[in-house]
């Protein structure tokens, strides 16, 4: 027996981890001031090893930043898949499936060109039951507003 048809969610709609965002922010906001107090504080270091200190800071609260981009935001012309250092802005058309498997980091989006597009907005490693919901929201909006349907879905396919 699968799983009934979720209404689709009242569009705009943003889909992204976040409490995974949230701790990757708190600890870049507490790294980079932690280490630039630290550098202050250490008397025996010279002005330039304290910047090499705050430069370090700064480059590893980047990191962390960049590890909390990732969303996925649906509206009525489409979707916009923001992962880590890449944008794509799809037209509903372009969507042909969803797909959320046992054992998937995350969802990939099947495209009309024959590609597969990761979208690390929706993780289940961020919480398995909310992942699942939003994967059955992205799929009900694709089916909706896209022209060619999300198809059957696979083997062990849970999104």
């Amino acid at each position: 027996m699968s799983a009934p048809v979720p209404q689709p969610p009242v569009l705009p709609v943003t889909f992204r981890p976040t409490v995974t965002r949230a701790v990757l922010l708190t600890s870049a906001a507490a790294l980079f001031v932690a280490m630039t107090v630290m550098s202050l504080l250490l008397e025996t270091l010279s002005g330039g090893e304290r910047a090499s200190f705050i430069l370090t800071a700064a480059l590893f609260a980047g990191v962390l930043v960049l590890l909390s981009r990732p969303k996925i935001v649906a509206d009525d012309a489409g979707v916009t898949v923001v992962n880590l250092t890449a944008r794509r802005r799809l037209a509903w058309a372009e969507i042909l499936r969803v797909n959320l498997r046992h054992g998937d980091p995350w969802v990939f989006l099947d495209l009309s060109d024959g590609t597969s597009l990761p979208a690390l907005g929706i993780q289940p490693g961020s919480g398995k039951a909310r992942a699942i919901r939003d994967a059955r929201a992205l799929r009900a909006l694709a089916e909706a507003h896209g022209v060619h349907g999300a198809g059957p879905a696979a083997p062990g396919d849970t999104g």
